[in-house]
């Protein structure tokens, strides 16, 4: 394990000592006096979303939230596994590629997880788009071609959403120029120094106002939603995005929308084994207290209950968060139908990972490789879409 990664498990486990020791709960919450998140790193959207909440937390109920940055897909859900957070704040394509087992997640330290959803953030701005610098003569996605491009390691879940937006205009990283950096806020660096010329962002990522003062400017890449093989091509490769249209932010101009893709954005994930009386204080909270926190940070107005899209969700939702929902009346027999194949689609990954690892090759890039094919045949046979094949 790199030792970043060390680190930063060092430094959440400093951090998550109080819960360690089991702290009574904060009076009137259902909530340990400590939380800890894992997260996107400080001044990002997940980040700021966190503190936000955990303002609230702390003012209302006394409980402590500790927002842990993680500058990749693996730094953040690595805490969840080692039982060393109680969430995490991160995008839902980590959560989906760890489910799945895939890329970074489909090595022998990880496999498919049954992770579980609390809330996700459905909100005005989209979810993921391409930035471009303002003087890098970009404006549309085939003016992408030749490009000078963020690619951040250990990051799938933003590298293959940058890969599906490439896509639309008939292209791959094979026609770009990949800029290789280390981190999330790295590309950004790497973009207002000069160095790249577009890296992948939320729409309101506050990270977005640095790069829009800054001296090349900013310009979000239109992605036209009358092009509908177009379309088809981005969503056949990330198929929980929808077409979405963004009416302001920084690098739209005041006259001029912005049409791209979204999905939901931080989504606060845990795992199955975590407390179910916890998971459910953490559910009703955000969403009953989100008037105290929706302006404190950009893009808060999604965590609101009616956003959720329970039926659509394609991880599934904690035990404790279908409390809450079967408690304020918007489990519906659909929602409970898509429970239901999501716990199925887990469980099949988990009976097809068991029977791999039984014999599976000892060699890192075979046991990466033939695990794809054993994964995909076995949701093939269980009747399951495969989602993604190829790295």
């Amino acid at each position: 394990m790199p030792a970043t990664t060390l680190k930063a498990l060092a430094t959440g486990g400093a951090l998550l000592a109080a819960i360690a020791t089991g702290q009574a709960h904060a009076a009137g919450s259902g909530l340990p006096g400590t939380i800890l998140w894992s997260a996107y790193p400080t001044g990002t959207t997940a980040y700021t979303q966190a503190v936000a909440i955990g303002s609230v937390l702390q003012n209302e109920y006394g409980v402590n939230l500790r927002a842990i940055p993680g500058r990749n897909d693996v730094a953040r859900l690595t805490p969840l596994l080692r039982g060393r957070a109680n969430f995490a704040a991160t995008g839902t394509s980590d959560v989906v590629y760890a489910q799945e087992g895939i890329f970074d997640f489909g090595s022998q330290a990880w496999g498919p997880q049954p992770f579980r959803m609390t809330l996700w953030n459905v909100a005005d701005s989209c979810g993921y788009t391409l930035a471009a610098a303002g003087d890098a003569g970009i404006d549309v996605a085939a003016d992408l071609k030749g490009k000078r491009i963020v690619y951040v390691q250990g990051s799938p879940s933003l590298n293959l959403a940058t890969q599906a937006l490439l896509s639309y205009a008939n292209l791959t990283w094979d026609d770009v120029r990949a800029v290789e950096v280390g981190g999330y806020p790295a590309g950004i660096e790497a973009v207002v120094s000069g160095r790249a010329d577009v890296f992948g962002t939320s729409c309101h990522s506050p990270v977005l106002l640095r790069v829009e003062n800054a001296p090349r400017g900013v310009h979000l890449v239109q992605f036209p939603h009358d092009d509908q093989e177009a379309v088809d091509r981005m969503l056949s490769t990330l198929p929980w995005y929808r077409p979405h249209v963004t009416e302001k932010g920084p690098g739209i101009p005041e006259d001029r929308h912005h049409e791209g893709f979204t999905t939901a954005y931080p989504s606060l994930v845990t795992t199955a084994e975590q407390d179910a009386d916890m998971v459910y204080a953490m559910t009703k909270v955000i969403i009953e207290h989100h008037d105290d926190y929706k302006d404190s940070a950009p893009a808060a107005e999604g965590w609101v209950l009616e956003r959720q899209a329970i039926e659509d969700s394609v991880i599934p939702f904690h035990e404790g968060t279908v409390r809450y929902f079967k408690e304020v009346g918007v489990w519906t027999e659909a929602a409970e139908a898509q429970q239901k194949a999501n716990l199925e689609r887990q469980q099949v990954l988990q009976d097809a990972w068991a029977q791999y690892t039984a014999q599976a090759s000892t060699d890192q890039d075979t046991f990466r490789r033939e695990w794809q094919t054993a994964r995909a045949e076995a949701l093939r046979e269980a009747g399951l879409d495969v989602y993604i094949e190829s790295w």
